[in-house]
């Protein structure tokens, strides 16, 4: 019940994740059995997870809900420790244009923007560089990432952004991007319009 209540949805990268001792086959007959008492649903819920796959029916109504709703573009912001978050962990980033230096990594203090509720930015401890992700809405997820950027500078006034996929901004082909969701330049580098 903790990994179902931690996770919503379980399968073999969940066990991995947790390292528990004897893996997920050590849980899977647990699971099968909440299973055939009508406790959680087995299935795959989630796509690029492997195996299979068990939720509480809520987490599957959760999941169907989302799969309708017509708000493309929401956007949100979470730390990148979260452990609700799966990429970096249970599921692997997804494809950027960054050079090995300027991947995205599971580190206190940095943060992650989906857009659709998929990564579309990283946003390294410090505030200094953002690493972006291949996103199925293209350079829509980017600047929606970019707009949520700048409510991340509402709680930290350090927000100075110097790179973008280990380019210096001004030669990066994104820089009109970011001075379009209301960065500007100033000495120390772009920062949101309002603290320069």
């Amino acid at each position: 019940m903790t990994l179902l209540e931690r996770y919503g949805v379980v399968s073999r990268e969940m066990a991995a994740a947790e390292v528990l001792p004897g893996g997920f086959a050590s849980v899977y007959p647990v699971l099968r059995a909440m299973e055939e008492a009508g406790r959680i649903r087995r299935g795959h819920f989630v796509e690029g997870l492997t195996g299979a796959q068990f939720a509480l029916p809520g987490a599957v109504d959760r999941l169907r809900a989302l799969r309708g709703e017509s708000d493309r573009g929401a956007s949100a912001l979470h730390s990148a420790v979260d452990p609700a978050l799966p990429w970096g962990s249970i599921l692997p980033w997804p494809a950027s244009p960054a050079p090995s230096n300027a991947r995205p990594r599971r580190v206190a203090g940095a943060t992650v923007i989906s857009v659709d509720a998929l990564p579309a930015l990283w946003v390294a401890p410090g505030r200094r560089t953002l690493t972006t992700f291949e996103h199925p809405l293209g350079r829509a997820a980017l600047e929606a990432g970019l707009k949520a950027l700048t409510e991340l500078s509402h709680t930290r006034r350090s927000l100075v952004v110097e790179k973008i996929d280990g380019v210096p901004v001004a030669d990066s082909p994104l820089r009109d991007a970011l001075e379009a969701a209301g960065f500007l330049r100033d000495y120390r580098g772009w920062v949101p319009a309002r603290h320069a």
